[in-house]
């Protein structure tokens, strides 16, 4: 029996259609609040009728941070997939996501080493990579440093921390540290918002950039490295680095807009934070802009996926069909009246 956490997010719900097109018996956890049907929804995308495999997973609703269900959840468990987290760059927003990210995770590996696990994957992210220099290709083994790191990046960072601890009692762990992952269906959050920007055919573009990668990719990387001898090592997961206008332009072509053509004057994006921040502190709202996310967008980070491609002999997707498999539905779910 093999566990996934964060099932119904990007990552994970296409992680349990993976592993279920294997023959893998599959458990996943979910809180009371999940929406199941997203997930199933994914699953139409690839495959009809979708029910044939959603109805093959074991659910279980826990919370990372509820000890006896999660201890429920682990009861038969041989390896385990933990892609949970949370998502955001608010510093209001830090004790939350410590909560989840560093002592969620904390939580999952003494689990992990009480119940004797094989294997655990953790999904962490490139923002817990140190900064790439002179634009050198940073790597698994750049130093991270905490200067303009967001309160995200600081949580990934404690949380990886843990996973290594988990490592050191026995416990044989990969880490995964996945650019800006593409995919189709959640479009409100993560990249999903990079298509709902294209559709809306900006006339600026952000002058940084990052790693990108298909979420086919990134799950197809996780399951091989878990049936592989590798172990308590972490990799880059990355298929291209891009800029953002790059990446704006590939989703508008897709799309059928007008591709951006001016970019963001560094003086605007410092003035928004503060503006955020003004608005945020008078109207108790979420922060949308913050002076992390601007330092982000201003410079561009360059990552290696070298180690990566070299251990599993791994070829990438094509991140222009993902992106044209993906708008296909974003057009299907986002029709123009």
């Amino acid at each position: 029996m093999v566990l996934v956490t964060g099932g119904t997010g990007l990552v994970g719900s296409h992680l349990l259609l993976k592993l279920l097109e294997q023959g893998v018996k599959v458990r996943a956890i979910h809180r009371v609040e999940s929406d199941l049907s997203r997930v199933e929804k994914i699953f139409s995308y690839y495959d009809s009728p979708s029910s044939k495999f959603f109805d093959k997973i074991e659910w279980v609703v826990a919370d990372i941070n509820t000890i006896p269900d999660l201890e429920k959840a682990f009861e038969g468990v041989s390896q385990v997939y933990h892609c949970a987290a949370l998502i955001s760059f608010d510093p209001n927003d830090y004790e939350q996501l410590h909560k989840v990210n560093v002592e969620g995770t904390a939580n999952i590996v003494n689990l992990c080493i009480s119940n004797n696990i094989e294997k655990l994957c953790y999904v962490s992210s490139i923002a817990a990579i140190g900064k790439s220099i002179d634009n050198h290709e940073a790597t698994e083994e750049n130093d991270w440093y905490q200067p303009h790191a967001s309160v995200y990046s600081i949580t990934k960072t404690a949380a990886e921390l843990e996973v290594w601890r988990g490592s050191q009692e026995n416990v044989p762990v990969v880490i995964i540290n996945p650019g800006i992952i593409l995919g189709p269906g959640f479009w409100k959050s993560g990249s999903g918002t990079l298509f709902q920007r294209a559709s809306k055919a900006p006339k600026y573009f952000p002058p940084g950039g990052s790693g990108f990668i298909a979420v086919s990719d990134v799950v197809n990387i996780m399951t091989n490295l878990m049936k592989s001898d590798t172990q308590n090592e972490r990799f880059i997961v990355i298929s291209k680095n891009l800029s953002y206008q790059e990446i704006l332009q590939k989703l508008t072509h897709a799309i059928k807009k007008d591709p951006p053509n001016k970019q963001i004057p560094f003086w605007t994006l410092e003035i928004l934070w503060r503006l955020d921040w003004f608005w945020c502190l008078i109207a108790n709202r979420k922060r949308q802009v913050t002076s992390a996310s601007v330092y982000s967008l201003k410079n561009r980070e360059f990552y290696s996926n070298t180690k990566l491609v070299e251990r599993l002999d791994y070829t990438f997707a094509s991140l222009e069909e993902t992106i044209l498999f993906s708008t296909k539905i974003f057009n299907e779910e986002h029709p123009v009246p």
